[in-house]
Order: C-alpha cells, then sequence, then structure tokens
C-alpha cells in the first residue's frame, strides 16, 4: 500500500472530493470512487462521499494498492532536454504528447521518458505524477520543468501556487482580436452543461488572469503573445474562444479547424498552442531561470501559409 496525503488550498476549495483526488492522482475518477467505498481515503480522517465539496485546509489522505497500475513504467523515448541539473529537468514538450500517465495513456507519456531516464523522481506526490509540479495539454507543445528530487517538487510548487512563475506562449488564434494589446481577467469554472469542459460561464468560476499583445495581424487569425498570471485548467483557450477568438485547431473550444482564403484551405491538425517560455528561481540555489523553446514545426508552417493573408 501506499500513502499520499494532500492539503486543500484555496484554489481547490469547493471542489467535488472525488474530482479533486483524481485531478491530484492521475487516478480515474470512477476507481477513486471506488476506493471512497472502500474507505481508502479519508478527509480529517474521515470517511466521506464521492460528492463531498471539500474545503480550505482539508486534509485528505489516499491509500493507494501497490500493483502494475500505480507504478511509473520507464519507457526509453526521445525527448528534447532543454537543461538538467541534479535537481528538475527542463524539457521541450511536443505536440501530441501526453505529460503523465492516466486512463488511456499508460506507458508513452512524457513522464516515462523522463524516469527512464532519471531513473528516479520524488517519493511524496501520486507515484503517477511524480515531480509533476504543472502541466501542459496533450496538443499543447513547449517548455516544462519537473522535479528530480522532494526538495525541488516542494519549493517548485510553492513558487506555482505564490505566482512567482512568469510563463509565456504563443497562441495562433481565430479572427482578429480588438486590441493590440489586454487583459483577460473572467473566472473560469467547469462548464455546467459539460462536466469535461471549462467556461467562463460557471456557477463556481475562480479568478483567471490571461495577458496578451499582438505579434502580427493576418486576415482571417492572429498571432500572440500570452502571458496567464493563473493557471487554470485550459485558462488560454477558454479566455481566447470566450472573446469569439478561439485558438486554431481547438477541437474542444471553438472548433475553427481550417481557414480559407484566397482558394486555399489551411488545416491545423491540433490546438496552435506553444509555451514559448518558462522563468522561475531554481529550487535549491534561488538563482534565476528562464527556458525558452522554439516553435514547432507544425505551428511555424501554419504561419507561413497564413503570410499571404497579411494585414497590410
Amino acid at each position: 500500500m501506499k500513502k499520499t496525503a494532500y492539503t486543500v488550498t484555496q484554489e481547490s476549495e469547493a471542489e467535488r472530493l472525488d474530482t479533486y483526488i483524481s485531478l491530484k492522482s492521475g487516478l480515474s475518477r470512477s476507481y477513486v470512487q471506488g476506493l471512497l467505498k472502500q474507505g481508502l481515503i479519508l478527509v480529517n480522517a474521515a470517511q466521506k462521499k464521492a460528492s463531498y465539496k471539500i474545503r480550505l485546509g482539508d486534509r485528505i489522505e489516499l491509500t493507494i494498492p501497490e500493483g502494475p497500475a500505480y507504478v511509473l513504467i520507464p519507457k526509453d523515448i526521445p525527448i528534447d532536454v532543454l537543461w538538467e541539473n541534479g535537481h528538475i529537468i527542463v524539457v521541450n514538450k511536443p505536440p501530441g504528447m501526453v505529460v503523465y500517465p492516466a486512463a488511456g495513456h499508460r506507458d508513452r507519456t512524457l513522464l516515462n521518458a523522463v524516469i527512464s531516464r532519471c531513473k528516479k523522481l520524488p517519493a511524496i506526490g501520486s507515484p503517477l505524477r511524480a515531480g509533476i509540479v504543472h502541466r501542459l495539454d496533450k496538443d499543447t507543445s513547449g517548455v516544462i520543468v519537473i522535479a528530480k528530487d522532494d526538495a525541488a517538487y516542494i519549493n517548485l510548487s510553492r513558487q506555482f501556487r505564490d505566482r512567482e512563475v512568469e510563463k509565456h506562449y504563443r497562441a495562433l488564434l481565430y479572427g482578429s482580436l480588438k486590441k493590440d494589446r489586454g487583459e483577460i481577467s473572467t473566472a473560469i469554472g467547469r462548464a455546467v452543461s459539460d462536466r469535461k469542459k471549462m467556461s467562463t460561464r460557471t456557477k463556481k468560476g475562480k479568478e483567471a488572469i490571461t495577458r496578451y499583445e499582438v505579434i502580427e495581424r493576418f486576415k482571417s487569425a492572429t498571432l500572440a503573445k500570452v502571458n496567464i498570471i493563473t493557471g487554470r485548467t485550459h485558462q488560454i483557450r477558454v479566455h481566447f474562444a470566450a472573446g469569439g477568438n478561439p485558438v486554431l485547431g481547438d477541437r474542444l473550444y471553438g472548433k475553427k479547424t481550417a481557414i480559407k482564403f484566397a482558394q486555399k484551405t489551411i488545416a491545423f491538425s491540433r490546438q496552435m498552442l506553444h509555451a514559448y517560455s518558462l522563468k522561475f528561481r531554481h529550487p535549491i540555489s534561488g538563482h534565476p531561470l528562464e527556458f525558452t523553446a522554439p516553435m514547432p514545426e507544425d505551428m511555424k508552417q501554419a504561419i507561413e501559409q497564413l503570410s499571404g493573408d497579411t494585414v497590410r
């Protein structure tokens, strides 16, 4: 049996217990519900229902049965390492790669590749999310940092929680943004009609702040720099979709998967979103670090194709 404990922070307050544990542990929600029924999950030393709304400061203790389904499997998958030392590894994640194991993605994830390379990751936290302090969606490319020991994990988690980390993206958006630069500060929460989606139209939204600046305008699209101050699930995708400018290729929000102009069609096989840079302090030495990842080929090619549609 492996025991893991979480303390509820303000960002997660009022979330369903089963949803919270699933997001934190990487386990499926249905499996978490089974553990709850078996009494293997306790909140402040008491058994609760899956629908229990967690509260700030709640201590949640999770007991995970040991077995192949809960072991991080090393896989010799090539990855683009931007920087590494004994405490952290910084990777340029390719589009199409899941960050950590979950239902349907057990052994071909970024973390499977990292454990194969590093051999050991932090003991604290979920066994299937060892060292993960932030994440990128499957089809989002770019810079991600992973902790290699407990001290680095704790410090980096605090930096992300306290909004000390600078996260900059490049986004290719549908249509034309009204302003050259601006800030979107609409709260985000679970969509009422579809619990798999996030939305600005929600009963219990949480603060979400996105800042942007236009890099280049096309007649049918806009390339923008995006800086997220908070780190809500799907934040960039939700914020721009709500404003009528969804990320091109995003099949969940906006569904703008192609653009037609001058008898030509440009198709987007995935969301055109790239985590361009990440700035934080080294978790042990405290020295400032900044890493950038070059834009992937599919996104560069899309921009080149759109160059014939540039606003003059």
